[in-house]
């Protein structure tokens, strides 16, 4: 079997919306995922190389739990990728520019520490929590 840490491979994702037009605006238009299959019930969408969808479900209950770290009550659950600080930049460029209310502004944390890193947290139109972030070390992932 090979290692874990040999090769990423693309994770998929399904996680609830309340509005499939909404969700086709936010992941298709403000964050530029491409669309893949989808029906009245579902959208699959490229998120950075992986396969997340967005499944109706409009009678969910939100979950506004959190868990403080470095300062910020980051909010449980939530999914997001971990870009190139090149790619992180520009997308938080982007999402300024379409009027985003960022739960946590883009900012860096754990500064000068091991697993320094830009994060920036939003939620979608159905509510699900989002975080992005990138290294300035790649290495330093899973640095304790």
């Amino acid at each position: 079997m090979p290692s874990p840490h040999s090769r990423l491979a693309p994770f998929h994702l399904a996680f609830p919306v309340d509005d499939l037009d909404a969700a086709r605006r936010f992941y298709g238009g403000v964050m530029g995922c491409e669309e893949g299959r989808s029906s009245d019930e579902w959208i699959d969408f490229n998120f950075h190389g992986h396969q997340i969808v967005a499944h109706l479900a409009p009678n969910r209950k939100s979950d506004a739990a959190s868990n403080h770290v470095d300062g910020h009550g980051v909010p449980v659950p939530h999914f997001g990728v971990i870009l190139e600080m090149e790619a992180w930049n520009a997308l938080a460029q982007t999402l300024r520019d379409a009027g985003t209310a960022f739960l946590i502004e883009p900012t860096v944390r754990f500064k000068g520490k091991p697993g320094e890193q830009a994060t920036m947290f939003l939620r979608d139109p159905a509510g699900n929590a989002l975080e992005f972030k990138a290294f300035a070390d790649q290495s330093a992932l899973f640095t304790a």
